[in-house]
């Protein structure tokens, strides 16, 4: 591991040019809560991906309440430009892959997908802001899918235990977007709560867990 800043990489074994993925871990989180990037399950993510070849990124995202999202957006942003920036990564394949709240950070990059951006993951996403959540309208993925021109494949872990709140934007994201005919990957934990990887130390889980870095690895060696 690498640090950088703001952002931990983890480079794979293989040389050359290589495929990367920039993980946004959960937000908002209290201000004297840990470093995302110290935590076992960021970590365990990006050792899956790197030993299967794949540049990640784990970028620190910095905001304490709602109101707060431009700035964990912008650092996103900052993130992937250094990812791409590196000369181990093919800066025209990169993916996202954002869990929980950080999964409001998704309308950006549905709206006007780059065309480097080969997919976008999100595991047990908030969808939609909770209630009492004022957020700006950039910040809300349902309605930028109406909005998205080409938008990049998803894939989709839910969790079938999450919150009333979480499940039903879950439940609307994927409507709208068969919909409008955009490509969505679910994968399934039906018994599984939010944080289920961390939590549920189970095979159910960790066979998710690998589906869900299989999936993000075949989008970034689609041609």
């Amino acid at each position: 591991m690498e640090r950088h800043d703001q952002v931990d990489l983890y480079p794979p074994p293989q040389a050359g040019r290589r495929p990367a993925v920039v993980v946004a871990h959960g937000i908002p989180l209290p201000p004297d809560a840990p470093d995302p990037r110290e935590w076992l399950l960021y970590q365990g993510y990006a050792a899956l991906l790197a030993e299967q070849g794949a540049v990640t990124a784990l970028a620190r995202l910095t905001v304490d309440s709602p109101a707060g999202l431009p700035e964990p957006a912008a650092q996103l942003s900052k993130a992937v430009d250094l990812v791409r920036a590196d000369p181990r990564v093919d800066p025209d394949r990169v993916a996202l892959w954002f869990f929980s709240g950080s999964g409001l950070l998704l309308g950006d990059w549905l709206r006007e997908p780059p065309p480097w951006l080969r997919g976008v993951a999100a595991t047990y996403p908030l969808l939609a802001p909770l209630p009492g959540w004022a957020v700006e309208s950039r910040f809300h993925p349902i309605e930028a899918l109406a909005e998205a021109e080409n938008a990049p494949p998803l894939v989709l872990t839910r969790a079938g235990l999450d919150r009333p709140e979480v499940t039903a934007a879950t439940e609307a994201f994927t409507a709208e977007a068969a919909r409008l005919g955009m490509p969505v990957q679910v994968i399934d934990v039906p018994d599984g709560r939010h944080g289920f990887d961390a939590l549920d130390h189970t095979d159910r889980s960790r066979a998710a867990v690998r589906a869900a870095r299989d999936a993000v690895l075949a989008l970034l060696t689609t041609p």
